[in-house]
């Protein structure tokens, strides 16, 4: 099975999230996507996460009504900070009959040659890259690369961060999360 990876602290996933995810399971080859929740991206603020478990659980409840999108906790015992080549060689020795590709936004794939180990991430594995609209340009190296793949997808302009800016100002984001997750948020009283 080909496996597209979609990597993010999902706080809170919203259907942006979705919408990519389903847009790029039904339009290429990947069998499957997994929303592999980080536990603590090297490049942000901790503090400003939710419990890793009740962001897997978001994940979870946004996806389980889909067959082709799975959540997924394979890093929360992984050594923090972690890094996505350290995952690639975790789960590509767990699941040695899967194929395992990236997906990333444009403006990660901008800023994909400062990644760890960057160039063993392209010789094994495949990215698909999704249009965002971002400052700065790609590298030239990626144009035109054979392992990476630009998908047509709608260009979503909506953040976790300004969902939690909303909800923080008492604004109604109930048509921006996928309505279990919004009921979970609600109930909890996140973001507030």
């Amino acid at each position: 099975m080909k496996i597209g990876l979609y990597f993010g602290s999902f706080n809170p996933i919203h259907v942006g999230h979705l919408i990519i995810a389903n847009q790029l399971v039904e339009n290429s080859d990947l069998d499957q996507i997994w929303f592999v929740v980080t536990p603590h991206n090297p490049f942000k603020k901790k503090s400003t996460l939710l419990d890793n478990y009740q962001r897997l659980e978001m994940v979870y409840l946004a996806t389980k009504d889909y067959d082709t999108l799975k959540e997924s906790d394979i890093e929360f015992n992984l050594p923090q900070p972690n890094y996505t080549v350290n995952t690639l060689v975790h789960l590509t020795e767990k699941y040695p009959k899967h194929e395992f590709a990236l997906i990333m936004g444009e403006d990660n794939l901008k800023s994909f040659h400062k990644w760890k180990n960057y160039q063993t991430i392209l010789e094994y594995h495949s990215i698909y890259v999704y249009p965002r609209i971002s400052e700065g340009k790609v590298d030239t190296q990626f144009n035109n690369h054979p392992k990476i793949t630009r998908v047509d997808a709608p260009i979503i302009e909506l953040s976790s961060t300004l969902i939690r800016n909303a909800i923080k100002d008492g604004k109604n984001v109930k048509p921006l999360l996928p309505e279990h997750v919004w009921a979970y948020l609600d109930e909890m009283n996140f973001y507030r």
